[in-house]
C-alpha cells in the first residue's frame, strides 16, 4: 500500500543524496521512479538534484503551476515511486496532488527537504507535508560548531555574520547557511 513520506533534516543531512540512492536502488531492479524537484532551487542547475558529493540527477522542475499529479498521471511508465527534493519550496497544492498520487495512482511518493527556515519557522511545503505525511521520518547530521544534532539552520552573509531577517527563501549552500543546534543558532561562535 502506498504513502505519503516527508524526510526532513537540516542542511548537510544527506537528503539529495538519498534521494539519488533510492533511485538506484528502483532503477536497478528494473522498475521506474520519477524524480521532481523545486525549480526555485538553481545553485547547481535548474532541474536537477544535486548533491554536495558531486551526485547529480536529472529531475522534472516543480514551478507553481506545475501540476504534479497531473505529470505523474500522465506518464507512459509504470511508476514505482515519485521522489521530491526540496519540497520545503512546493506549496500546499504541490502537497496535496503529492497525497492524490498516493491515494488515486497507489504510487508511493518520497519528499525530502528543510522543516524550518534560518528564523526557525515552518516553510510552507514542509508545514503540509507535517500535515498530510503518512510517515515522516529525520534525517540527523551534526552541528557546524559543536557534537550535538542539527536541528536549525544559520544563515550568514558575504562577512560570515549571522542573518536573522530577511526573505524566507534565499538559495545557498555552505555559503549561505550553517547545521547547528539550537544553542549555536542563538549564540554561533562566529
Amino acid at each position: 500500500m502506498a504513502q505519503l513520506f516527508f524526510k526532513y533534516g537540516a542542511m548537510n543531512s544527506g537528503k539529495s543524496i538519498e534521494i539519488i540512492k533510492v533511485a538506484h536502488n528502483y532503477e536497478e531492479q528494473n522498475k521506474h521512479v520519477m524524480i521532481f524537484t523545486s525549480a526555485l532551487d538553481d545553485r547547481y542547475k535548474s532541474g536537477f538534484v544535486s548533491s554536495r558529493v558531486g551526485l547529480q540527477r536529472e529531475a522534472t522542475p516543480i514551478y507553481e503551476e506545475t501540476n504534479i499529479f497531473s505529470v505523474v498521471s500522465e506518464s507512459s511508465l509504470r511508476l514505482s515511486c515519485v521522489l521530491v527534493d526540496e519540497v520545503q519550496f512546493v506549496s500546499k497544492d504541490h502537497v496535496l496532488q503529492m497525497a492524490r498520487i498516493v491515494d488515486e495512482l497507489d504510487i508511493p511518493v518520497m519528499g525530502f527537504g528543510l522543516k524550518n527556515d534560518f528564523q526557525n519557522e515552518l516553510f510552507e511545503g514542509s508545514k503540509y507535508m507535517l500535515l498530510y505525511a503518512d510517515k515522516i521520518e529525520e534525517m540527523k547530521t551534526i552541528c557546524w560548531f559543536c557534537e550535538k544534532k542539527a536541528i536549525m539552520a544559520l544563515r550568514v552573509d558575504e562577512y560570515n555574520k549571522p542573518v536573522r531577517e530577511g526573505s524566507q527563501i534565499h538559495i545557498g549552500g555552505n555559503d549561505s547557511y550553517y547545521p547547528v543546534c539550537r544553542k549555536h543558532h542563538k549564540q554561533p561562535p562566529l
